[in-house]
């Protein structure tokens, strides 16, 4: 990656911390917990990262996600991406965590939550990396058991800046969500969405009109949408742009049809983040390093799409 790339002071608004789970602790923590694993070896692993759609990243996601079970297990998978950031001058983030993923299997909220917060906490002081929480519901699941996260998370609402819906997109639109984003809008959380990835871009216009975001993640599609494409440059909302994850889950064939920054280009404040970088090939700098080498992206369009993402920070 160009010095000149590195160097550039970013934010990054679009991770899953179970996302950035390396195959490395993931063994580490499988080890520690005594939980035994379907891979034999890190490269076994690996070599499973080969996804046709968003759902078969998914399955494998969750199994993943299966070795987290003590509050140090939290604390190190956020350490362990912090470090990442500090590498590559990423001075704020405002990572994802799915409660439901943990809580479903047993873990109590409260203890996914210490672990994570108490590695934010050290990563301001330590790293200087400044940090906004954003709880995610999963789509897949019915929107009454939302409402149940919530109310778990309402002890520790000051840990929060807002809620996400992320998971299966397809067939899963927005609007299925709408009481649930009410409600937390009514505790004073910012509300995002992940919306059209897979999914159309009617479920970008359900995420901005019904659930009332304030970013939407991925929306690529908004492109197939004129109208939309206006919408988002006259109201510049912000998109948080995955560009490794869209080619691994198929969105594209390949980085050279990637629209980001035609995107940015019209006016889009388009931003550049890893999504799941354990999975996708890389964090936010090698997300930048792609679009330098296959899209011929520019120092100044570079420069562009990071002030974006300071600019489109929540906290």
């Amino acid at each position: 990656m160009p010095e000149w790339l590195n160097a550039l002071p970013k934010a990054e608004l679009h991770l899953h911390l179970e996302g950035s789970l390396e195959p490395e602790l993931l063994f580490a923590l499988a080890e520690r917990n005594q939980i035994a694993l379907p891979w034999a070896d890190v490269e076994t692993l690996r070599a499973a990262y080969a996804f046709n759609n968003l759902q078969e990243f998914l399955d494998l996601y969750y199994a993943g996600a299966n070795v987290l079970r003590s509050e140090q297990d939290f604390y190190d998978l956020t350490w362990a991406y912090l470090q990442r950031c500090k590498a590559q001058n990423v001075i704020h983030v405002e990572p994802f965590f799915d409660p439901q993923t943990h809580t479903d299997r047993g873990i109590p909220f409260e203890v996914v939550l210490r672990g994570i917060q108490q590695a934010l906490r050290d990563g301001e002081q330590q790293l200087g990396i400044s940090h906004g929480l954003i709880l995610s519901f999963l789509r897949h699941l019915p929107e009454e058991e939302a409402f149940k996260t919530l109310e778990q998370a309402m002890p520790f609402r000051d840990a929060f800046i807002g809620v996400g819906l992320d998971s299966s997109e397809k067939g899963f639109p927005p609007r299925l969500f709408q009481r649930v984003f009410a409600k937390a809008r009514s505790e004073g959380l910012h509300a995002v969405a992940h919306a059209g990835e897979e999914g159309p871009p009617e479920y970008i216009w359900e995420a901005l009109d019904l659930l009332k975001v304030k970013r939407i993640d991925h929306g690529v599609r908004a492109s197939e949408d004129e109208r939309l494409m206006q919408r988002l440059i006259d109201e510049q909302i912000p998109l948080t742009v995955c560009p490794l994850s869209n080619i691994k889950l198929c969105v594209f064939e390949h980085m050279g049809q990637h629209n980001i920054l035609e995107m940015l280009e019209r006016g889009v404040k388009v931003t550049v983040n890893s999504d799941d970088p354990a999975y996708f090939g890389g964090y936010v700098g090698e997300n930048f390093a792609a679009l330098h080498q296959h899209l011929g992206m520019t120092e100044a369009q570079a420069q562009r799409l990071a002030q974006n993402s300071l600019d489109a920070r929540l906290a």
